[in-house]
């Protein structure tokens, strides 16, 4: 009976071909090098640097060295996915063009230049040229990091690359008819909440285990210095979670109508897995937060030199690596939310109402609440005394 209900449930979703798996997977990637590395840099690693002590010099050296490369390959990677994502676009947009006939370059502008459909204010062509537009520029403002005479200007170059990487995302956002409701202003507007803080989660991370590898390299006073870059993005990151669970919510519940959907769907299956891997991410987090983190102040405050570069550089980093394989099957796992469970499964469309807003107002406060906690607990945890930070 199961097996029946989930045949039938199924039959109306599509697995997306394999093009289209690797194009969308690996342009979420390239957002999250250059969305999450610039937001990193400039709210973690560029902070931290300045407030490096003084005998730290070398050390700061060579991770802004290490910086400026990771930031010139996310430009590489940007361009060469987002011109892959392009040409999806067409070979979806085209009545059965093949993915490799898509990646003509005039087949992308014939796409580009294709005129308004009706109602629409715009073309969607036109959307998305100015999207590839910023998405060209972001990824020169960033491979220009090569060069050693645009190094000596990383702060400036990376805080130029931090606005145009988010309106890479968000100008392709602007929709070319008039949104047909409220419901569908606040998916658009949450669905860029998702990816922005999801890119930041993700690219972050993969920044600072980069930054880590250079461990080799770095010196003995180098232990003050990542526990303050630790610290740091940890803020960054229970932001990003906070918004992810607020818009993940949302965008749940517009797709799926009913729990059993997440096994008897085909888009509820790859959501679920979606999730899974997603509250991997956070119990990882929850290590950082109440474990590693208060005891890496802990061992600060006793000037435990070895200890301290111990934690900082070897350990959290391992719990990181984690994090960024969980955060590679999200990506991977992206392309296969297609549709809706709600659709497969001939349930209602979701409509929202004033008691949805207002249940979802109440969640996203006790959200708050419950980070604000966690971030105080971390403290409380972090004063103990010194004797429990054994590594």
């Amino acid at each position: 009976m199961n097996n029946a209900l989930l045949a039938a449930n199924t039959a109306g979703y599509t697995m997306p071909p394999l093009w289209r798996i690797l194009t969308k997977s690996g342009y979420f990637t390239g957002l999250c090098g250059a969305i999450g590395a610039t937001v990193t840099y400039a709210t973690t690693v560029r902070p931290a640097l300045r407030a490096a002590r003084t005998d730290a010099a070398g050390d700061v050296a060579v991770l802004r060295h290490r910086s400026a490369r990771f930031l010139a390959w996310s430009g590489v990677l940007l361009l060469v996915t987002g011109y892959l994502q392009l040409a999806a676009r067409v070979a979806r947009a085209g009545k059965g063009t093949p993915f490799g006939d898509a990646l003509a370059p005039h087949r992308i502008w014939q796409f580009l230049r294709a005129p308004a459909a009706k109602g629409a204010w715009i073309p969607q062509g036109t959307v998305y040229l100015a999207q590839n537009l910023v998405l060209v520029l972001t990824a020169a403002t960033l491979v220009a990091l090569f060069a050693p005479a645009a190094r000596r200007r990383l702060d400036a170059l990376a805080g130029a690359a931090l606005p145009l990487s988010l309106g890479t995302t968000l100008v392709a956002a602007v929709p070319a008819t008039r949104p047909k409701n409220t419901d569908a202003v606040v998916d658009l507007a949450l669905d860029q909440v998702h990816i922005v803080s999801g890119t930041v989660w993700l690219g972050g991370l993969a920044l600072l285990v980069a930054l880590a590898a250079a461990r080799g390299r770095l010196g003995d006073a180098a232990g003050p210095l990542w526990a303050d870059l630790w610290r740091r993005f940890s803020l960054v990151a229970m932001v990003c979670v906070g918004a992810v669970v607020v818009s993940g919510l949302w965008l749940s519940w517009r797709h799926v109508g009913a729990v059993d959907q997440l096994w008897t769907t085909g888009y509820g299956a790859a959501l679920l897995v979606k999730l899974l891997l997603v509250l991997g991410l956070v119990a990882a987090g929850a290590v950082n937060q109440f474990w590693l983190t208060p005891r890496i102040a802990q061992t600060r405050r006793a000037n435990d030199t070895a200890s301290l570069l111990h934690l900082t550089l070897r350990h959290f980093p391992k719990v990181v690596w984690g994090e960024v394989a969980l955060g590679l099957g999200v990506l991977g796992v992206m392309p296969f939310l297609t549709g809706s469970a709600r659709t497969e499964a001939h349930s209602a469309h979701a409509a929202s109402s004033a008691a949805v807003f207002s249940a979802g107002a109440a969640l996203a406060l006790a959200l708050a609440v419950s980070l604000y906690a966690t971030v105080k607990a971390s403290d409380a945890l972090a004063r103990r005394p010194a004797a429990t930070a054994t590594v």
